[in-house]
């Protein structure tokens, strides 16, 4: 019960805090808000401190719950906006059941995460889940989870899957992880962790991929390869819930994509309509060297504006993520010799190999834009920051995220896009 209060307690904080950005930003800051269905803000009924929550992607969310698909929306996926639409009859207005989705998921999510905390941290300590739990809340982005935006809800859903793979509730697994895949494309990526988890149960915690047995035969051509396959097939049982379980990411998204083929005539219409909401993505695959080398010109080239301060943050942001998440990688294997290495821990591996997909899968699209807001989701960044032993650097660390966080939200707030 202890910790339920003190996680509440920092959630309250956290939204305080928020509330008097919300507040004092347009003091400091000149409204902007160009964006799509802006003038739809004006018409919510509800106090009007509360309508910057939903700016940007927000709006689209309560037009699709209040109005169904239309247009080119449907690159917003359905769950979060299906939940919204359940509550209208109870609250009346798409704002506030937004924001009660988004808020309550966010706090339940932040509960679940700390016990899966103290199931998968081999050293657990209530200080450093708390830690973590803090670095999330400090994050520049953070207040992405209490708006009208899917971040409160996929969180809770990211973070239940995980538990519930770790408590071995196969059955809750793939429940969560289909939700999940319909409320952001990224949820599919959580075949990585499932898939890790099996090999996790199947070697034991043993030496996997390098670290392989010695062949006694010296004519084998490739003996570390065959060793690997050996003890993959005679030591993971391939069995029907092993595959519906992986799987089940994959199933949310099916559904929304036979729904598209039904309704556009286009399975793909949620990524082909990417470029209609600018930023400049692209439907073609972009390399990440060529997106840098985008980046880069900018900066050498672009005049000194708005535009230019957010192209900054998002490659600050990108290269902060990216290279937390090559050391905290780098941590999970335990190299030998001669090129064998042992996997440390199988679940925080696959937790690392999800956050990294989701910050290269944005990227992908040609540009870094949302990278600030996709960010939140590479949740190994925050576990490696927790870990870091000088508590002057941690400290250093959580002011900067938050002055960074009033200084983005407070643009947020007044129109300006952020991520």
């Amino acid at each position: 019960m202890v910790k339920i209060k003190k996680i509440f307690l920092l959630f309250i904080i956290w939204r305080v805090v928020d509330f008097l950005i919300i507040y004092f930003a347009p003091r400091f800051i000149p409204y902007l808000g160009f964006f799509p269905y802006r003038e739809q803000l004006v018409t919510l009924h509800k106090p009007i401190f509360l309508t910057p929550l939903a700016n940007f992607d927000g709006i689209n969310y309560i037009v699709i719950a209040t109005q169904q698909y239309h247009q080119y929306i449907q690159a917003f996926f359905p769950l979060y906006p299906t939940l919204i639409r359940l509550l209208l009859p109870i609250f009346k207005d798409g704002l506030v059941a937004g924001l009660i989705v988004s808020n309550v998921s966010f706090l339940v999510g932040l509960y679940v995460f700390y016990k899966y905390l103290k199931l998968t941290m081999v050293n657990f300590s209530r200080l450093q889940s708390k830690l973590i739990i803090l670095f999330i809340l400090a994050f520049p982005t953070s207040f992405f989870f209490g708006a009208v935006y899917t971040e409160g809800l996929f969180f809770l859903l990211l973070i239940s899957t995980l538990y519930f793979l770790k408590k071995e509730s196969y059955f809750l697994v793939g429940f969560f992880a289909i939700l999940a895949s319909l409320t952001r494309f990224v949820g599919v990526f959580l075949v990585i962790p499932i898939i890790f988890h099996w090999l996790s149960k199947s070697f034991r915690g043993i030496s996997h991929l390098a670290e392989t047995e010695k062949s006694s035969d010296k004519r084998e051509r490739n003996p570390r390869f065959a060793g690997f396959l050996t003890r993959l097939i005679v030591g993971f049982e391939m069995t029907w819930k092993v595959i519906i379980i992986t799987l089940s990411p994959l199933f949310g998204l099916g559904l929304y994509c036979f729904y598209l083929w039904k309704t556009t005539g286009d399975p793909l219409f949620f990524l082909n309509v990417q470029p209609v909401f600018g930023a400049n993505r692209s439907t073609q695959l972009i390399l990440l060297p060529q997106v840098i080398w985008r980046y880069l010109k900018i900066f050498f080239t672009a005049s000194w504006n708005f535009q230019y301060f957010i192209s900054a943050i998002e490659f600050l942001f990108f290269s902060f993520v990216f290279i937390i998440l090559v050391f905290d990688l780098l941590k999970h294997f335990k190299f030998i010799s001669n090129f064998k290495f042992q996997i440390k821990n199988f679940d925080r591996l696959g937790l690392s190999l999800f956050s990294f997909a989701n910050i290269i899968l944005p990227t992908l699209t040609g540009t870094l834009s949302s990278i600030p807001r996709y960010s939140l989701f590479s949740i190994s960044v925050f576990i490696f920051l927790s870990e870091i032993k000088n508590n002057l650097l941690k400290t250093l660390i959580i002011i900067i995220f938050l002055i960074l966080h009033i200084v983005l939200f407070g643009f947020f707030r007044q129109g300006y896009f952020i991520s």
